[in-house]
């Protein structure tokens, strides 16, 4: 199976880089304001691990709304950081550039906590791997850890912690803002795991 990670360069992605090294890892530069730096962790994670990195970049800035594209919230937006069809999006492109260089299954980084979002569901996946093996390159899309949180993926990967250092989470900006979603959710992980680093 030749298998390509979507590597957002979060913790997630970071951790099944880790535990499943895949032989491709393609990181999409869409327009978000934390792009460069998001691009900087996953070339990091993808010299150490030595998989190959393909990095997309595509103007979807106008799409955006809210946090990740530094825009008013929109009042159809389910969050405050918000692309419409955003993980649609993600996995299509990314498909784009699997089925170019002979990639069969695409690995999702989605978590349990995702669900709350459509496009993070099982469903989800399964709904998009099908219409993508419907199409030219039967293109497979996995998501491994939809059933684990964050915390448990971290466990089950074994990833070095010295790795984590270099996720990247905020929406807002490449330095942390310590405000948005992004950021929340990577120090209520970082206080969850720190106990368990000290014992």
């Amino acid at each position: 199976m030749n298998s390509a990670l979507l590597l957002s360069g979060g913790m997630d992605s970071i951790c099944i880089a880790f535990w499943k090294r895949p032989s491709h890892a393609i990181t999409i530069d869409y327009g978000q304001l934390a792009a460069k730096a998001e691009i900087e962790s996953a070339i990091q994670i993808c010299n150490t691990l030595n998989i190959k990195h393909h990095i997309l970049t595509i103007s979807l800035g106008d799409l955006g709304s809210g946090d990740m594209a530094g825009k008013p919230f929109d009042g159809n937006a389910p969050a405050s950081d918000w692309w419409p069809y955003r993980n649609q999006m993600l996995v299509t492109i990314a498909a784009m550039k699997a089925i170019t260089i002979d990639v069969n299954q695409l690995i999702v980084g989605s978590v349990k906590t995702d669900s709350q979002h459509i496009d993070g569901t099982l469903s989800f996946v399964e709904k998009i791997s099908t219409l993508l093996s419907f199409q030219e390159g039967n293109l497979e899309v996995i998501a491994p850890a939809i059933y684990m949180t964050t915390n448990e993926l971290i466990k089950e990967s074994k990833i070095p912690i010295s790795l984590l250092f270099w996720a990247h989470s905020c929406h807002k900006a490449e330095i942390p803002c310590r405000q948005c979603r992004g950021c929340s959710k990577y120090f209520e992980v970082w206080q969850d795991i720190l106990p368990d680093l000290n014992g």
